[in-house]
């Protein structure tokens, strides 16, 4: 429960964690009915990933790609963070004042790896990706600030990986984090400011709208002049022994394109055929759709049930101009976005999982998760059209903080050519809770 709870205050889910000191392990509480509290994780990985070489030619390769451009089997070990980086937060609750609760969140996630191979490069890479207020009362809650946004957002929420490792991307070795299922059955929300109203509990339901910042749906995005505005319905309860909770949720956004392009002043450069220095003209590489609009649109959902110590959940999305690895690409991990000729691609994934407690100290879980994205018609780009994952995880609780963590992942890419890479991964992690 401890955890459960940590994890919903780490990751913004607001109205469900924060703003309740009891949850936190140290409250100091003033006179006056003001309240600080704190809670974090330090969370620790040893990581090791085997894959096998890059298909030839010409391809694209996100920047959280499985390994190297190794024409060999590339090996990578590593000592990092997990999915989730260690963090320490910290809660301000108000007096209640006419029957609202106030609370303030701020969350800080440093990494604890080097930020590349060299020993003195130990920049702790910190995120403040939560700083928010609330404000809950018999009307709902509002919240204003940077916290988690809600399209996919319960997807990784309920994901197992969460608290571990999960899917090893090259990068999460020099760091970063790991990807858990992000790119491998979900995209990544992302933390961005926002203000967001939720209404009060209706009999287990719960319906919240958000207006955030916009992103950049294609690298040719020419500005973000319209908001991103994205919902989420939920249900939870609890039947006797059996729970079981529901989700969709929704995004969408436009953004102008560019109506002209990148251009290259004359210059002189050596001839690769004759060895002679000939000076290039001056050219301005074209824009498709010049001047019209992308749109990103997505719906996402799942469903969970738990029986005993039985826990069953299936998610998935499904949408257009979203990318393979965080929700609206832009100008970010390869741009998938949008083709060549400047329009979305579809883009869908899935994940289920299954994970039984055998003891009140031992879990066990497995999961399995799908990204994938349609080539357009007269899309010649040879771009990452699926993205699979496959978890097997031991948990092991020494005690109500300390937890232990043994996992084999198993992940592909492969290419619309049909070209793949796969990749065995192992982790040994362990993270302290408060």
């Amino acid at each position: 429960m401890k955890k459960k709870l940590l994890a919903a205050g780490l990751l913004a889910a607001a109205s469900l964690a924060t703003g309740n000191p009891a949850n936190a392990a140290f409250v100091i509480g003033g006179e006056n009915g003001w309240q600080l509290s704190t809670d974090g994780i330090v969370d620790v990985f040893a990581t090791y990933a085997s894959t096998s070489p890059l298909p030839s030619g010409t391809r694209s390769l996100s920047l959280l790609s499985l390994g190297g451009t190794e024409s060999t089997y590339d090996q990578r070990f590593g000592v990092g963070v997990g999915l989730l980086p260690s963090v320490i937060a910290f809660n301000v609750k108000a007096p209640t004042t006419n029957g609202v609760d106030s609370n303030v969140r701020v969350g800080i996630y440093p990494n604890i790896q080097n930020k590349s191979s060299q020993r003195f490069d130990t920049s702790p890479n910190i995120d403040f990706r939560e700083f928010f207020y609330t404000a809950k009362g018999a009307y709902g809650e509002l919240l204003a600030g940077r916290a988690l946004n809600l399209f996919q957002g319960k997807n990784i929420l309920n994901d197992m990986t969460l608290l571990t490792s999960g899917t090893v991307p090259a990068s999460a070795l020099r760091g970063g984090t790991t990807l858990g299922h992000i790119g491998y059955g979900y995209l990544y929300t992302n933390f961005g400011p926002q203000i967001r109203y939720t209404t009060p509990d209706m009999g287990g339901v719960k319906v919240a709208l958000e207006i955030a910042e916009p992103y950049k749906i294609s690298a040719d995005t020419a500005k973000t002049n319209s908001p991103r505005v994205e919902a989420e319905v939920s249900y939870a309860a609890k039947y006797g022994s059996t729970s079981v909770q529901s989700w969709v949720s929704g995004l969408y956004q436009t953004a102008p394109r560019k109506t002209t392009g990148t251009t290259t002043a004359a210059h002189w450069e050596i001839d690769q055929t004759t060895g002679l220095n000939t000076l290039v003209p001056a050219s301005t590489t074209a824009i498709a759709r010049a001047g019209k609009d992308n749109e990103s649109i997505g719906a996402s959902g799942g469903f969970g049930i738990g029986v005993s110590s039985v826990n069953l959940l299936a998610s998935g999305y499904i949408g257009r101009g979203l990318g393979m690895v965080s929700a609206q690409d832009g100008d970010f991990l390869g741009s998938t976005s949008t083709d060549a000729n400047g329009r979305e691609r579809l883009a869908y994934g899935y994940l289920v999982q299954a994970t039984f407690q055998a003891t009140p100290s031992i879990k066990l879980g497995a999961n399995y998760g799908q990204t994938r994205q349609d080539n357009n018609k007269g899309d010649s780009a040879v771009i990452v059209t699926n993205q699979e994952s496959a978890v097997f995880m031991v948990a092991y609780n020494l005690n109500k903080f300390t937890q232990f963590v043994g996992e084999y992942i198993y992940a592909q890419n492969t290419w619309a050519d049909h070209a793949s890479q796969h990749s065995n991964q192992f982790a040994l992690g362990t993270m302290f809770y408060w």
